[in-house]
């Protein structure tokens, strides 16, 4: 939607290192994001840095009714306009590195998928490191973690630097192909077994 990418580039403007993207991701990029997310059961599906939804929609779409969304969203204005548009989702305003605490709040002991729209290779070291342990502490043994990185930032110093550190976390990290319907084109990072 036209103001949602209004919306984005403005919240990108005034605040880069936690929106870190200009324009909200594309439905193709969503749909492979959400691969892992299971099409049947009760899953706990945890969703950081949501943004404006295109995420969030494709991850309701799959679960259809089913199991638990955690949606954790930093940005306040954005996590009303996401509540307001998914009922179904369970939006928090926090910071993810507080995941643990926020699952055990809500009375999840683990999640079966981790979703992130977060901007990584714009975080410093040190947070990259606080995020990933956050995610591999909630992760249940057999699950999932996927995140994107931009096609022309990955060779960029923080981009090497979060794919190692991913590689450390999980003992698979399989990057899929090139989403060129994106802007810009990007690729996800499919990860499995954290670990501990």
């Amino acid at each position: 939607m036209a103001n949602d990418a209004a919306l984005f580039f403005r919240q990108f403007v005034r605040s880069p290192g936690t929106t870190g993207a200009v324009a909200p991701s594309s439905r193709r990029l969503a749909k492979v994001v959400t691969t892992p997310v299971p099409e049947r059961g009760e899953p706990v599906i945890v969703e950081l840095g949501p943004g404006t939804g295109v995420f969030t929609n494709e991850i309701q779409r799959r679960l259809g009714g089913r199991g638990h969304h955690l949606a954790i969203e930093i940005n306040p204005l954005l996590a009303a306009r996401l509540t307001e548009r998914h009922p179904g989702a369970n939006v928090i305003v926090a910071d993810a590195v507080n995941l643990p605490l926020l699952l055990a709040k809500h009375g999840l002991e683990k999640a079966d998928v981790v979703v992130s729209g977060l901007p990584w290779a714009a975080f410093p070291a040190a947070l990259q490191d606080r995020l990933l342990g956050a995610i591999s502490e909630v992760l249940t043994p057999e699950g999932a973690f996927t995140t994107f990185a931009y096609v022309h930032a990955r060779t960029l110093p923080p981009a090497i630097r979060f794919r190692r550190r991913l590689l450390e976390a999980f003992e698979e990290v399989v990057p899929s192909r090139t989403v060129w319907g994106n802007v810009p084109p990007a690729f996800v990072y499919h990860a499995r077994r954290p670990r501990h």
